[in-house]
């Protein structure tokens, strides 16, 4: 037997369909800025352009923590989604279906984006450990006392001849 549902229900239904939808597709477009800044700072760590990066990190760090606040609205949400999603029409689940899709295909794009550059500041902090290495070893100057520390020799003893 079929159960005949109120139009309150079909309503609540849709309304949940849409809020989901629309929560993963503002993860996406979050996902989609993150994907640039982390390709921004790519070049600003090629650049070697320190403090560009920190402010890049910096908007990361916002970034991610709007990303981690969607995930705790979309997980309910998704729940709610799927306790309903008998009832959904298959334009519906497909549409909602895509947005997953393209979600997750982003979050593997920013995944690698970001394993790359950290590999590139890996590298530069290697390079700048070995030039500072270099500049430790070759310095002229090394172990070297300064010549305003150097004490002159002055007697302590005076001879007073009458």
């Amino acid at each position: 037997m079929e159960k005949k549902l109120t139009q309150a229900e079909i309503d609540e239904r849709v309304a949940i369909l849409k809020r989901f939808r629309g929560l993963l597709e503002e993860q996406r477009n979050k996902f989609r800025e993150y994907l640039l800044v982390l390709e921004k700072q790519e070049s600003k760590i090629s650049d070697e352009d320190g403090e560009a990066v920190s402010l890049h990190t910096d908007l990361e760090a916002r970034i991610l923590k709007n990303i981690a606040g969607l995930q705790k609205v979309i997980v309910p949400m998704q729940d709610m989604y799927n306790t309903v999603v008998s009832d959904v029409s298959q334009a519906d689940k497909a549409e909602v279906q895509k947005v997953q899709n393209d979600l997750a295909a982003i979050r593997q794009q920013v995944l690698a984006q970001n394993e790359k550059n950290q590999q590139l500041l890996r590298e530069h902090i290697t390079q700048i450990r070995t030039q500072l290495d270099s500049l430790m070893t070759n310095n002229p100057y090394r172990g070297k006392r300064s010549v305003y520390a150097e004490k002159i020799n002055v007697g302590n003893m005076v001879a007073i001849e009458a």
